[in-house]
């Protein structure tokens, strides 16, 4: 884009290049702050799901020891009541909206008879109530990470334009506006020092 060499650009083309810098430290932080909430989250993730990978195994194992001392309680599964005790809502880091996924806090309640039962159904039960809640911290989690790893894509692609485009654009223009007003002036300079001359 061709400027016209005047004052009043290179003043506009300096604020310009000023606000561009300001900018790019805005979206450096900016990243910054968004990697470090997912680095945590990804912590976490690790976490919950060693947890839930555990959790599964031992709430299979005890679901096959229920089977072997009572066969398939097709009765009791029926009872099991279903969940929509499940909400979403979401809080805001850095204008990025991330999931809040909650369960009931409600405490595990048997609806089902203890006539046809044992602890081993029990435990079972227990053991799978407890992998569906691990599941629910999980996919908000895991949710809250990949919208933030996007976020950080588009900040990063922000802060790269004004880095390698924009600010050496601006200031590219900045120099060559100077170095014609300078030209400008050395000419003025000149040509008043010949009339002086030729005056005297």
């Amino acid at each position: 884009m061709k400027v016209i060499p005047t004052k009043g650009n290179l003043i506009s083309i300096k604020k310009s290049l000023n606000l561009a810098k300001v900018g790019f430290e805005l979206l450096d932080r900016k990243r910054n702050i968004l990697i470090h909430e997912m680095l945590e989250l990804m912590d976490s993730a690790a976490s919950i799901q060693e947890q839930i990978d555990t959790c599964y195994e031992q709430a299979y194992l005890a679901l096959q020891r229920a089977n072997i001392a009572h066969g398939v309680v097709e009765d009791i599964a029926e009872s099991v009541p279903v969940e929509n005790g499940l909400s979403l809502s979401s809080r805001s880091v850095m204008g990025i909206e991330i999931p809040i996924v909650e369960l009931d806090p409600q405490p595990v309640e048997l609806s089902y008879g203890f006539m046809f039962s044992s602890a081993l159904v029990d435990e079972a039960y227990i053991k799978f109530d407890l992998v569906k809640k691990l599941t629910a911290k999980l996919a908000q989690v895991e949710n809250s990470v990949y919208r933030l790893a996007t976020a950080i894509n588009k900040t990063q692609k922000r802060a790269n334009a004004l880095k390698n485009i924009v600010i050496p654009r601006f200031m590219s223009t900045a120099k060559i506006i100077s170095d014609s007003l300078e030209e400008k002036e050395r000419e003025e300079f000149s040509r008043l020092k010949v009339i002086k001359s030729k005056n005297t």
